[in-house]
């Protein structure tokens, strides 16, 4: 190709040692030890996953035991009523604790955002006291309380093992909630909100349509991770569970004493599907509501 003179020019004017080594800078070992060592973290967390995976799709008797490749494992599903009533427990169970969840956790950070005080510090205290709290001790509390709501008070309601399934996984699905909506908003100016107020709206006509039109995207993303978070509450689930309504989760703890089968590890596998599917349409919806990558790591971890 014919050079301009400049160009010419510019390359005379290079070191002879740089001009074979236009291919870019040198990576130093440090960089090449880094990402090794992010490539071996990776396969630690997610090998056991994969693992699971693979032996969903074992022919044999038991999941440690592999005779071939197939989908008998997913066939056997349709054929045990056991195991189609505990997921349809543990799904039920987890859509309804998604909506108290997304309902409570939505006012509770609006109100953090719209309201900053000495209060909001004492209440993330609060809710931070929900989310590292053991679940076993959140398990031993909620047994009591629930028999005490049910039958000491006669509310019947609780004694249900549906509400009391759905009440126990709403717990930190509610806190996780609450940080998002908060994370969504409080970078958020509240102009929109006083110039609703200017133009003679009334509050709830301000909260629904301005309020919590700028949040929404964070209510989604908040209603289907806790819906993924209250599939896995296994230890609140055995405390708080009643006979005929044995989630998914405690359904797969007792099944561990007479030994694995492949169907616990297909049933695992769409499990985990749905909670990719979930977390996929939450990055799908705050992107859309256009935020970057950043701001959806931001908004999805409550930072």
């Amino acid at each position: 190709m014919t050079q301009t003179a400049t160009e010419t020019m510019l390359r005379a004017q290079e070191p002879a040692g740089t001009r074979s080594k236009r291919g870019g800078p040198k990576r130093s070992w440090s960089d090449v030890a880094f990402n090794v060592w992010g490539v071996l973290v990776m396969l630690f967390l997610f090998l056991p996953i994969i693992v699971i995976v693979i032996y969903s799709f074992n022919t044999g008797r038991l999941l440690v035991s592999w005779d071939g490749f197939g989908f008998d494992a997913f066939l056997t599903i349709l054929d045990k009523p056991a195991i189609q009533n505990a997921v349809r427990v543990s799904l039920i169970t987890a859509f309804i604790a998604a909506i108290i969840a997304t309902a409570l956790g939505t006012l509770a950070g609006i109100a953090m955002a719209r309201y900053p005080g000495k209060w909001v510090w004492w209440f993330l205290g609060l809710l931070l006291l929900v989310s590292v709290t053991p679940e076993i001790v959140d398990a031993v509390a909620l047994l009591p309380w629930m028999v005490f709501l049910g039958q000491d008070l006669g509310l019947t309601m609780f004694n249900d093992g549906i509400v009391r399934l759905s009440v126990g996984s709403s717990l930190f699905a509610t806190a996780v909630v609450s940080y998002i909506v908060r994370a969504r908003l409080v970078g958020q100016d509240a102009n929109l909100e006083e110039a609703s107020s200017d133009l003679y709206a009334k509050p709830l006509t301000t909260f629904r349509r301005v309020t919590l039109a700028l949040a929404m995207p964070a209510v989604l993303a908040g209603f289907l991770l806790a819906f993924t978070l209250s599939l896995d509450n296994t230890i609140v689930a055995a405390f708080v569970q009643v006979s005929g309504t044995t989630p998914w989760p405690v359904y797969v703890l007792s099944a561990v004493r007479s030994g694995l089968r492949p169907e616990i590890a297909a049933v695992s596998t769409i499990m985990l599907l749905l909670t990719l599917v979930a977390l996929a349409l939450v990055a799908l919806v705050l992107k859309r509501a256009g935020d970057s990558a950043t701001q959806i790591a931001r908004t999805m971890t409550g930072g």
